[in-house]
């Protein structure tokens, strides 16, 4: 089963349709917080639709956390900065793919002690366009998992 982490999110709107993107594909959602809003917040919720009961979720208080919880998890990391695309990667059924907060990303210190497994979306280089919506950044790379995994139990 395919993991997606989210480190830190900040708008809830994002987080509910990545989480339902996750319950309809099967997919393991990991949050990493603080989070920029209450999991009870209706956004939240309204762009979750009624899926939440149908998801596996698993919050953790911070990074450490989640490194204790997931020992020896292969975990790739989606920054703008890294050299490698996403669809260079050769994606296990049991990975975590790791997406940052919408306004900063993913720590640089993070991605400096990983970044043999830095991914990127190939984008263009616009000074004032950084980078797509989240949303749309872990259905791109999780899609992609899926596609190399032959879509398991999707018909």
């Amino acid at each position: 089963m395919l993991n997606i982490v989210l480190h830190e999110p900040e708008i809830p709107q994002n987080t509910g349709n990545i989480a339902r993107t996750c319950v309809i594909t099967n997919t393991v959602l990991h949050i990493i917080g603080p989070t920029g809003f209450s999991m009870e917040e209706k956004h939240l919720k309204r762009a979750g639709l009624d899926y939440w009961h149908l998801l596996d979720l698993r919050y953790y208080d911070n990074y450490e956390t989640f490194l204790e919880k997931n020992q020896g998890a292969i975990i790739y990391y989606a920054t703008t900065k890294a050299i490698n695309n996403y669809s260079d990667v050769i994606y296990d059924d049991n990975c975590y793919i790791m997406f940052g907060k919408e306004t900063a990303g993913i720590p640089k210190d993070i991605l400096n002690l990983n970044d043999n497994k830095c991914i990127r979306i190939p984008m263009l280089n616009i000074e004032k366009a950084r980078s797509l919506n989240l949303s749309n950044s872990v259905a791109i790379v999780l899609y992609e998992a899926l596609r190399q995994l032959d879509f398991p139990g999707m018909r």
